[in-house]
């Protein structure tokens, strides 16, 4: 009588080293006050998806919605200003694919039960890098993640890669043209384009042993 081999199962883990690796994310660095035209031209490329868009504040959102108003880029804002309704109603129109773009804050986000998004674009990097996680989370595995890192971002993206143990892809957004004035710093970030992000980050890793150490036993 043969013995009945079973096949393991495939367990699914949510740390950040596991969600990371299976999600699919691209990393485009851009002046601040480039953001809009990059994002504008980043869905002239890829249209008809379901995205949302998050932003550090209010401020950051109504111009971002501002500036696809007048390129004829249907999108809606929701944030702490927007009552109860208007949040329901946004969801409604998202889920049911009325509406593709959703521009919003990590706060209203976590509030949001949005379905099937298919891109996350993150307009401003979190100040607390945990969050990033959260808005990883609502396209694990099935959707992409996108960010537009400016100066002040390029620190937080430093931890967000060593909390995941990788560094996101660098790519260019094909069509857009940057403002003369980051044309002048093109070159040198051409230069460093193709060096390591992280030369320096032994310090800033022992910093975070304690905490890598506690994700590890809870992936566990």
């Amino acid at each position: 009588m043969s013995e009945q081999i079973k096949k393991p199962s495939k367990k699914k883990y949510f740390d950040n080293v596991s969600v990371g690796k299976r999600t699919k994310q691209v990393v485009h660095f851009v002046e601040q006050h480039d953001k809009a035209a990059m994002f504008e031209q980043i869905i002239k490329n890829i249209p008809n998806k379901q995205t949302v868009v998050v932003t550090k504040s209010k401020r950051n959102a109504d111009a971002l919605h501002s500036h696809l108003k007048t390129q004829g880029i249907q999108a809606l804002t929701v944030h702490g200003n927007h009552r109860a309704v208007q949040l329901e109603e946004a969801t409604k129109a998202f889920n049911s694919s009325e509406l593709n773009i959703i521009i919003t804050t990590d706060m209203i986000l976590k509030s949001l039960e949005l379905t099937n998004i298919q891109l996350i674009v993150n307009y401003d990097l979190p100040i607390e890098y945990p969050e990033y996680f959260v808005r990883l989370d609502h396209v694990d595995e099935v959707g992409e993640s996108i960010l537009l890192v400016g100066p002040d971002d390029k620190s937080t993206l430093q931890i967000i890669e060593m909390r995941m143990k990788m560094e996101i892809p660098e790519e260019e957004v094909e069509g857009f043209v940057a403002t003369e004035f980051d044309a002048k710093n093109t070159q040198t970030k051409k230069d460093k384009k193709k060096k390591p992000r992280h030369r320096n980050k032994k310090k800033k890793t022992d910093t975070l042993k304690e905490d890598e150490q506690e994700e590890t036993t809870q992936s566990e």
